[in-house]
């Protein structure tokens, strides 16, 4: 079963993937780290984020068994991703290693903005789960500070603002809900309520 989760930043996407694949035995790919290792690898080399042949190389060179870097999480990485993300060569590299991962023995589960529309449109279950721009920054803010990093709520809802109008507003692989995908507000939902609700609709897709 391959379950496809999309979302806009902070709105619990992650965490909940991570939950239902371990759930559920399958492996979970967080197919955003992919786009912030490249962005991080072209930072570390002083190349623009937005050149499109710096970023093919970088992407076309990525180890994708090295996902574990904290930089990663960082908020500065997460607006980096979300530029380098727009380039096409970079997504056109990316697509076939998630296809892969995505056609495991038993299938897994995957999470990012594009999963159930580009990646994997053939998903046996596609969630889009969202929450008000205000709520994500809330939830975002907490996260920086639990990881020492400095920041105000004004900033992170401005971030997050932008964040979304350029990853709808892209060219390639806009961040959309698919037409067959279950919608999953988590505004008023903490990480458990989320999880349960899910699952409910994960268990009644499974006996179909």
């Amino acid at each position: 079963m391959v379950i496809a989760i999309d979302g806009p930043a902070a709105s619990g996407k992650g965490t909940l993937a991570r939950r239902l694949a371990s759930h559920l035995g399958r492996p979970h790919l967080d197919t955003g780290l992919l786009y912030r290792a490249v962005a991080r690898d072209l930072l570390d080399r002083n190349e623009p984020l937005s050149d499109p042949e710096a970023a093919a190389r970088a992407a076309a060179a990525l180890d994708t068994a090295a996902l574990d870097d904290p930089r990663l999480r960082s908020r500065e990485m997460g607006e980096a991703a979300s530029i380098v993300s727009a380039v096409a060569s970079v997504r056109e590299t990316l697509l076939a290693f998630q296809r892969r991962f995505a056609a495991q023995p038993g299938g897994a589960v995957l999470d990012g903005r594009d999963i159930g529309t580009v990646v994997c449109p053939e998903a046996d279950l596609k969630l889009y789960v969202t929450a008000s721009p205000e709520e994500r920054a809330r939830r975002r803010q907490r996260e920086l500070a639990q990881s020492g990093q400095p920041s105000d709520y004004e900033t992170v809802l401005t971030d997050i603002q932008r964040r979304d109008a350029r990853d709808q507003g892209r060219p390639n692989a806009p961040l959309r809900q698919a037409d067959d995908a279950v919608l999953l507000d988590t505004t008023e939902l903490d990480a458990e309520a989320a999880f349960r609700q899910a699952l409910v609709i994960v268990e009644a897709r499974l006996r179909v």
